[in-house]
């Protein structure tokens, strides 16, 4: 159904936004992409029945929408709609009621189930005070040292450097230019490369745990990777986010407990505050590794925050060409 044409200018451009609000909160590249064609969808419902307003939608709408998928044929195998493709359906307006909240609307009040497992939040910030107490933290998340110092590590990366999971489970020792203050990333989204700048703080961070605590992990010398499992193999995407968690309770931090805290959640906050201290928006852009500069300004959306929220003493990051 991608291919069904809207008329309507402002849902083309809800739709476009929606989608880079969706690569943003870093989901997989399968639901970036489907979400708002299923969406598009729903535009095209919308545009069929002459409701040209997204303040025009009532619980209604929705059922009449549904009741409309239910009852039409799948146009490739000519049975009806699967469940799980229904689903899908669901899904995207669950998604896109969170992107009108993010965004200031609270008006799509639709009646869903919950989608139960791998929920999201929307933007989650970490403001200064709360990422003091994660690198604090790092002093006794583990009872091994070098446990506690491979969280450091992660921490710079993913909050100083604002890392993807992805980008940093390929780290390798050779990416860290300590004599250039800069840390390359070879496979980026959409396998794009580029160089993170990173003060020479948290350079001495990975320093320590590179050439005092990693060759401490089982068979160190055997393999390239920055992080290390205890088997002496690449710590994996899932395991960044256990750290996290475990990171997290060692704050005893109970706000910090409560709140859906994860990996990306650091990303946003490092751009959210360069964004406060004045960076330039391209600057941060090239520094998150953004395919556009859309992506970048939806994080002015925080600029609004509470004055006590805001960060001044952040170690400035060095931008150069």
């Amino acid at each position: 159904m991608k291919n069904l044409p809207l008329k309507n200018s402002s849902y083309k451009i809800i739709l476009q936004d929606f989608k880079q609000w969706l690569d943003l909160l870093g989901f997989a590249e399968t639901t970036v992409y489907n979400l708002p064609i299923h969406l598009q969808e729903f535009f095209y419902y919308l545009e069929e029945h002459n409701i040209n307003n997204i303040k025009n939608i009532t619980v209604q709408t929705i059922k009449n929408y549904y009741q409309q998928l239910k009852e039409r044929p799948n146009k490739r195998q000519g049975a009806g709609l699967s469940n799980a493709y229904l689903n899908k359906h669901q899904q995207a307006l669950q998604k896109f009621r969170e992107y009108l909240k993010t965004h200031g609307n609270n008006h799509l009040k639709v009646h869903l189930k919950k989608e139960t497992g791998n929920q999201r939040d929307t933007l989650t910030v970490l403001n200064q005070k709360e990422i003091k107490q994660l690198f604090t933290a790092t002093n006794y998340s583990h009872q091994n040292k070098k446990f506690r110092s491979r969280d450091k590590a992660i921490l710079v990366c993913l909050y100083s450097c604002g890392m993807r999971r992805n980008e940093l489970e390929n780290i390798k020792l050779k990416d860290i230019l300590f004599d250039k203050e800069r840390i390359f990333i070879s496979k980026g989204k959409n396998y794009k490369e580029r160089f993170v700048p990173i003060n020479k703080y948290n350079l001495q961070l990975l320093e320590e745990y590179i050439y005092n605590y990693r060759p401490l992990f089982y068979k160190a010398n055997e393999c390239e990777s920055l992080l290390l499992n205890y088997r002496g193999k690449t710590l994996k995407g899932q395991s960044f986010a256990n750290r996290l968690k475990e990171i997290i309770i060692a704050t005893e931090n109970e706000n910090l407990i409560k709140r859906n805290i994860t990996p990306h959640s650091l990303r946003h906050s490092i751009a959210t505050h360069l964004l406060e201290q004045g960076a330039d928006i391209e600057q941060i852009s090239k520094f998150l590794g953004h395919s556009s500069l859309e992506s970048t300004q939806i994080y002015t959306h925080f600029l609004a925050m509470p004055s006590d929220m805001k960060f001044t003493n952040i170690p400035k990051q060095r931008w150069k060409k």
